[in-house]
């Protein structure tokens, strides 16, 4: 009786670690967070103000930073894929900027998450607001846009891969994904570079990674019922104080008018005697 006991026993526990290992190697879809900014579009000619504070963004066509676009467009892919069970869009900025969350909602998102900010906020805050985020959603995966049109910082996904502790790939221009290894094909001076990551990981893409899609009226109608839910940065225990102060924003100088030389040898002399470059 008790041998028949033990071989009982022993078969049922062979048969739960057997599960406990196709559980475990069965791939489980992750949950992706993308970053979206509103910002300038990109047809708009910028002005500064006459104040010189700041570039005018009254009565300007704003849409949805194009770098972020080609993120949106690649989650939405990998949840396509099956590879992502989750899509959530975030921006942070005024209560316009819920417009530029139906957009990627529009665009495949699940559901947005705006935090409202009524001043500028600079990159460490905003990459301490996505840790927050992070912290409370729990994603495999943040994709953001490699910088933004506006400021050009390129610094929030290297911050918050820094306040995460998390693995990062910038410049992104190709991804897969195998299991919980991200496959990454930087963009560096000398060319191309291929990486490989481990979840949960940062990804900051460029414009050749994809073709962003465009919303159809059918979906743009269908974002609108997709849930948005607004916090503030106080919500999130992040302050929005300034670090920076912007001093004055100028016009970049006007650039002289280009000339055309009849010879090498003129245009060696113009580069010796008027442009001091030889």
């Amino acid at each position: 009786m008790l041998v028949f006991v033990c071989l009982v026993t022993g078969a049922v526990l062979f048969t739960l670690l057997k599960l406990n290992r196709n559980i475990s190697l069965k791939k489980v879809p992750m949950k992706i967070l993308v970053a979206v900014k509103r910002v300038v579009d990109y047809n708009v000619r910028v002005r500064v103000k006459a104040d010189k504070s700041g570039v005018e963004t009254q009565n300007v066509k704003m849409s949805m930073n194009p770098f972020d676009e080609n993120a949106t467009e690649e989650a939405v892919k990998l949840k396509e894929a099956g590879l992502a069970s989750e899509v959530i869009a975030v921006s942070i900025g005024p209560d316009k900027a819920q417009e530029t969350i139906r957009t990627a909602l529009a665009m495949g998102a699940d559901r947005g998450i705006h935090v409202v900010t009524e001043e500028g906020t600079e990159p460490l805050c905003i990459a301490k607001i996505l840790k927050a985020l992070v912290e409370k959603e729990q994603p495999g995966l943040v994709l953001t846009g490699k910088q933004a049109i506006d400021d050009d910082s390129n610094q929030t996904a290297q911050m918050l891969a820094a306040l995460l502790g998390w693995a990062q790939a910038t410049f992104v221009s190709g991804l897969s994904v195998e299991g919980n290894t991200l496959n990454a094909t930087r963009e560096v001076d000398g060319g191309l570079e291929k990486i490989a990551l481990t979840t949960p990981a940062i990804v900051s893409v460029d414009l050749r990674l994809n073709t962003p899609r465009y919303a159809s009226l059918p979906n743009i109608m269908k974002a609108k019922k997709k849930p948005l839910d607004s916090l503030s940065a106080e919500d999130l225990g992040v302050t929005t104080t300034p670090r920076l102060t912007i001093l004055e924003v100028v016009d970049p100088p006007q650039r002289a008018t280009g000339v055309k030389v009849s010879s090498v040898a003129e245009l060696i002399e113009k580069l010796k005697t008027e442009a001091e470059v030889l």
